[in-house]
């Protein structure tokens, strides 16, 4: 290391201070900053220090590493010097390369003096023979100009004559523009020489100017002229320098009576609708005759446009607002179709036609935008059209609901309600799945308008299927007569066939509420599903609009209700006809029985209406058999058929008074039996619900008159008679037995002497009655819940 004490000599220095310069480039920070060093990394530094350097280095390594170090520094050392000896080698390639290359330029540049002296000779040469050249030809060449000069003056000097000629050619041709043409070239000359040589041209020019000026504004205001005649001549009277922002308002004012003629040409796009609603016809639409004259029409409109934007710079405003209401015209004559009617394949056609006008008046007048603003007036007219087509389904469901109503053909058909009750099956189902079709014919167009309002039409489709469906049921309600169920006794005596339609027009309601909820909104949901879930504008976080399960729950409880409904009308009636029958005799002064009284065939044939009105309906069903449970305290118990022969075998007003105290004593031991229950879509459940609320409305009345005997034997006659009837043809005989038996206990409740009717005699009298009946309707009387 003692070699690190001699001094380097001057190349020595520089060449470290070269190498230090380039690898480290802060060698001029301050001498204070790297005064003191505590790590040995400091040799790379400007102001190393190499006594303090391995100073430091002996106190703070051993001598493993002093000796690793010195193999590394030695390294360094070669790396550096190899390092500088290949930069010298490549400093003196590059001079060696410098030093050819001045060489050779030299070798070429020797030569290049003598060829640019005889390139200067020769130029000196070719530019003294042209200048005895154009000497030569100086004064034949200006001569020849003048010529020139004078054969154009003369030109023009024949043109200004024959102007005048040519400008009345032009007005009796109708040439305007060429005449306006010729006119304006002259201009510069009349109004240099118009007041000397050419005043006569320039007066006779005047003159047929003035002619052409007044046919200018008569085109310009005529009705007959296109609109593109009239802008020409607006345009020429401007070049004229005429006072034309004078007709602007004018102009303008023919521009809208021009769009008020315009309006998608609508009677003969009315034709055309009407034509493609004939299937001879099908397929033609917008594409027809009719509607090439419109695109004509539209595309005359667009010029005209054009032109007044040309003529009148400031006019935007105006043309704007001309445009946006040419497009509210299509959209609102389509609206007033749609209010009447129309088939998606129109409804179409008509977007169709009005996206062209509108990319065509884009195309003439893009700040007006027409893109964005039709697409705002056509979130209004597709959303109408959607309504629409809701409403008129529902319209079609209600009337063939209301030919159940007034019918006139009912009577010769054999069943009406369920050729009814199919049809409406049909429009409902079939109906929907149409109202979808044409929906999807929608959403699968490719038409700029609908792709952009495609998120809208999804939620318009659920939204109006939710709401036809609360709808139809808001309907069914109305039809059923469900708000004016107040007035409903006072529209008995109005006619028999009245109610009845009405009645079994409630029941099939009822039963098309159960098809509905079970068959249609099943199937409606999975077509929704399939075509109009998806990409809706509510999306997905805030959920479907059509919520098929609150509809389903909607109908149930609609159903359930109308079914009531139905047996309400039917029990009303012949609640009527019983409060008839115990009104009107005076049941204390009651002559003996001698017959079956008519109310009970008047009951009868409500019953045999009753079912055949179910069998046309509804499904078979088996009939809830009565449950029967012990009872320590029911005041519904049955009476034994022979306690009652018992009680009605006693013969005296006291033994009679006893038995009723034994019959309320027996309630208390007696079984209970079920009366009421729940109502189901079957043909067994609502005949037996029907005929149990009569036979309960039955002896309410009963319980309302006080008899004599023979009252009470005539109430007797006829329950046995109806029990008789009853029991062959229903098959809650338990129910019907302890009703029937009620209105006995009732009657002799209210009977001042209950003396009861011998068996033989009530039998004797029953069978009279069956043959009387048999005599005038061979038909079985009554067939109910068989």
């Amino acid at each position: 290391m003692a070699t690190d004490d001699i001094p380097l000599d001057d190349k020595a220095k520089r060449m470290r201070d070269l190498l230090s310069s380039f690898y480290y480039p802060y060698h001029g920070s301050s001498p204070k900053a790297h005064s003191n060093y505590e790590n040995l990394d400091s040799i790379n530094s400007a102001s190393f220090d190499p006594e303090h350097y391995m100073n430091l280095l002996v106190q703070k390594s051993n001598l493993e590493e002093l000796l690793r170090k010195h193999v590394e520094m030695a390294a360094e050392i070669k790396n550096l010097d190899t390092d500088l000896q290949m930069l010298v080698y490549e400093n003196y390639n590059k001079f060696i390369s410098a030093t050819d290359a001045i060489k050779w330029m030299k070798s070429n540049i020797v030569g290049m003096e003598a060829n640019m002296e005889q390139l200067l000779d020769k130029i000196m040469s070719v530019q003294s023979r042209s200048d005895r050249v154009n000497t030569s030809l100086f004064e034949k060449r200006e001569h020849i100009e003048k010529l020139h000069r004078t054969r154009n003056l003369l030109r023009k000097v024949q043109f200004i004559y024959d102007l005048p000629a040519r400008l009345a050619k032009c007005i009796k041709s109708e040439a305007y523009s060429d005449a306006v043409k010729f006119y304006i070239g002259a201009m510069p000359i009349f109004k240099a020489y118009g007041d000397s040589s050419f005043q006569d041209c320039k007066r006779a020019s005047e003159d047929a100017i003035i002619i052409i000026l007044k046919n200018l504004q008569g085109k310009l205001f005529s009705d007959s002229e296109s609109i593109q005649a009239r802008a020409e001549a607006a345009v020429l009277l401007k070049q004229l320098d005429f006072p034309v922002d004078s007709l602007q308002a004018k102009l303008l004012e023919k521009l809208e009576q021009s769009l008020g003629d315009l309006q998608l040409k609508t009677n003969e796009i009315e034709n055309v609708l009407r034509e493609s609603n004939d299937p001879s016809k099908q397929g033609k639409g917008f594409d027809s005759v009719p509607g090439i004259g419109h695109e004509v029409s539209v595309h005359g409109f667009a010029e005209a446009i054009r032109a007044y934007r040309v003529i009148f710079p400031d006019s935007e405003s105006q043309l704007i607002k001309l445009a946006q209401n040419l497009v509210i015209k299509h959209f609102e004559m389509t609206e007033q179709r749609v209010t009447r009617r129309i088939s998606s394949t129109n409804f179409l056609g008509a977007l169709r036609a009005i996206w062209d006008d509108v990319l065509l008046m884009d195309g003439v007048l893009s700040e007006a935008a027409l893109s964005n603003f039709s697409l705002e007036v056509a979130h209004t007219t597709v959303k109408k059209y959607v309504a629409s087509t809701f409403t008129y389904l529902l319209q079609d469901i209600s009337d063939v609901l209301l030919k159940v109503k007034v019918s006139p053909k009912e009577a010769a058909e054999e069943h009406p309600l369920q050729v009814a009750l199919e049809a409406s099956k049909k429009i409902v189902l079939q109906g929907s799945m149409d109202v979808l079709l044409d929906f999807f014919q929608l959403l699968d167009d490719e038409l700029g308008l609908l792709v952009k309002l495609r998120a809208f039409i999804i939620d318009w489709v659920q939204e109006g299927f939710q709401d036809f469906f609360r709808s139809l049921d808001d309907c069914f309600l109305l039809l059923s007569g469900r708000n004016n169920s107040s007035s409903q006794d006072q529209g008995f005596s109005e006619g028999a066939l009245g109610e009845k339609v009405l009645a079994g027009l409630v029941l099939v309601l009822a039963q098309l509420s159960v098809f509905i909820e079970q068959t249609a909104i099943p199937r409606i949901s999975e077509e929704i599903a399939a075509s109009f879930s998806s990409g809706g504008a509510r999306g997905h976080e805030n959920g479907h609009v059509f919520v098929s399960g609150e509809i389903c729950q909607l109908f149930q409880l609609g159903g359930e209700k109308l079914l009531h409904h139905y047996i309400n009308i039917r029990t009303r009636r012949v609640s009527t006809l019983l409060r008839k029958r115990f009104t009107t005799p005076n049941w204390v002064k009651h002559k003996e029985p001698r017959e079956v009284h008519m109310f009970v065939d008047l009951f009868l044939q409500e019953l045999k209406a009753v079912d055949s009105e179910v069998k046309q309906i509804l499904p078979e069903g088996l009939l809830r058999k009565h449950q029967r449970s012990d009872s320590n305290g029911s005041t519904n118990s049955s009476r034994s058929n022979a306690l009652l022969d018992d009680r009605m075998s006693r013969s005296n007003t006291q033994k009679a008074r006893s038995q009723l105290l034994e019959t309320h004593l027996a309630k208390l031991f007696k079984q209970k039996i079920e009366i009421f229950t729940k109502v189901e879509y079957t043909q067994e459940s609502v005949e037996t619900t029907i005929v149990k609320l009569c036979l309960k409305s039955l002896q309410e009345y009963v319980r309302l008159q006080t008899f004599n005997r023979s009252g009470f034997q005539q109430i007797q006659l006829d329950i046995h008679f109806l029990r008789t009837l009853l029991k062959e043809n229903i098959e809650a005989e338990e129910a019907i037995d302890f009703l029937l038996d009620e209105v006995i206990v009732a009657a002799s409740e209210r009977c001042l002497d209950p003396i009861h009717l011998e068996p033989p005699i009530l039998d004797k009298l029953v069978q009279v009655k069956l043959a009387k009946s048999k005599e005038h309707n061979p038909v079985k009387p009554l067939d109910v819940g068989r």
